[in-house]
């Protein structure tokens, strides 16, 4: 089931930047703020991990609870692939 969205949530990206022009800006704003969003998350579990003197490879894990991070990394990997698929479009369509 995820292989498949991973395929399906791209292509639909694709579809919608290429028709509309408006999907394509908010994809990009879109990831911008879960790029800032991923990395203050990050940020801060690390920074109570330093804090607090604790022990970085099983504290760290626990950031993975957060739903919020979860998100917006999953966001960030499908517009990942959907740059990656754009970016090979328009190279064949060079061609």
């Amino acid at each position: 089931m995820i292989v498949l969205l991973l395929f399906l949530i791209p292509a639909c990206m694709l579809v919608g930047a290429w028709m509309f022009t408006a999907c394509r800006i908010g994809f990009h704003v879109l990831a911008l703020v879960s790029a800032y969003v991923f990395g203050i998350i990050s940020a801060l579990a690390v920074y109570d991990i330093l804090r607090d003197d604790t022990v970085f490879m099983t504290n760290i894990h626990a950031v993975f609870n957060n739903q919020l991070f979860l998100l917006s990394g999953a966001y960030l990997g499908c517009y990942g692939i959907y740059i990656m698929w754009k970016c090979l479009l328009t190279e064949l369509r060079k061609e």
